[in-house]
C-alpha cells in the first residue's frame, strides 16, 4: 500500500480577489499562509513524513510547500516543475470572476472555468500578465491559452514518468500545486469522465491522501479536515465565479 499527498495551495492574494490568476505568480495571503500552516499541522499529527515533495514554478505553491513542511520540521529533496503550473487563463488571466459573470453572463464564466476541453480567449502579446518573456520558462513553450484538457496533456506524462517511479521506489511523497493541476491527476486516479469532472471542487490547504494498491490504483482518497471544515471550503470553491 503507498499514500501519496495531495496540496492545493493557500489562498492567494487573487484568490481573495476574486481575479483569475493562472500562470501569474501572486503570493499568499495572510490567511493563506494560516492555511499552509494548518495542512502542516494537520500531516504532522497524522504521522506523515516525505522524502520527496513535487511543486510548481509559482511561488504560491511552493511558498505553501515550504511553510507546511517546515511546520512538520521536515526537510525533503523539492523538485518544482512548470508542469504542475496552474491552468493558463488566457486573456482572462488578472480580471475579475464576477465583473466576467455579470458582463458576459454565470454561464460563460463556467464554461470558461470548468469546461473540460474549451479554453478561455488565447492572451494578448500586449496583456501584461503574459508569462511568454518570463526569465523562469525559458526553453518553454508557454501557452496562449489551456482548456483542462491540455492541462491533463501535460500533467499526466509527469504523473507517469517523473512520480510514479518514484512511488514505485518507496519514496513517500507530496506534491504541492495548484487547482486544475490536481484536479487533472485526481481526474485520472479516479476515473472521473471529461463530463463529471467539472464538478470536483479541490479546496486551498487542506491535504487530500490518496492510498494507492501495488497497481498505483487508488483503494481510498480522504482530506484532513472535519467534515464542517471541509464542506465550507468547498462551497467557497464552488461560488467563484458567480455574480453574488
Amino acid at each position: 500500500m503507498y499514500k501519496i499527498v495531495l496540496l492545493r495551495h493557500g489562498e492567494s492574494t487573487w484568490n481573495k480577489k476574486g481575479l483569475f490568476t493562472g500562470w501569474t505568480d501572486v503570493d499568499l495571503t495572510k490567511k493563506g499562509k494560516e492555511e499552509a500552516l494548518s495542512a502542516g499541522q494537520e500531516l504532522l499529527k497524522k504521522g506523515f513524513s516525505f522524502d520527496l515533495a513535487f511543486t510548481s514554478l509559482l511561488k504560491r505553491a511552493s511558498k505553501t510547500l515550504s511553510i507546511a513542511l517546515k511546520t512538520m520540521k521536515q526537510k525533503p529533496e523539492i523538485i518544482s516543475d512548470w508542469r504542475l503550473n496552474e491552468r493558463h487563463y488566457g486573456n482572462l488571466q488578472g480580471l475579475n470572476k464576477k465583473e466576467m459573470a455579470a458582463k458576459f453572463g454565470e454561464q460563460q464564466v463556467l464554461i470558461w472555468r470548468r469546461s473540460y476541453s474549451t479554453p478561455p480567449p488565447k492572451i494578448d502579446k500586449n496583456n501584461p500578465f503574459n508569462q511568454k518573456n518570463d526569465a523562469k520558462y525559458k526553453g518553454i513553450r508557454v501557452p496562449e491559452t489551456e482548456s483542462l484538457k491540455d492541462v491533463v496533456e501535460r500533467v499526466m506524462p509527469f504523473w507517469k514518468n517523473e512520480v510514479v517511479p518514484q512511488i514505485k521506489a518507496g519514496k513517500k511523497i507530496i506534491i504541492a500545486a495548484s487547482g486544475n493541476s490536481l484536479r487533472a491527476i485526481v481526474k485520472y486516479l479516479d476515473k472521473i469522465s471529461a463530463a463529471e469532472i467539472s464538478g470536483v471542487n479541490i479546496p486551498t490547504g487542506i491535504p487530500l491522501v490518496y492510498e494507492l494498491d501495488e497497481k498505483f490504483k487508488p483503494v481510498k482518497h480522504y482530506y484532513l479536515a472535519d467534515k464542517k471544515t471541509l464542506e465550507a471550503a468547498i462551497d467557497k470553491v464552488k461560488k467563484q465565479g458567480t455574480k453574488k
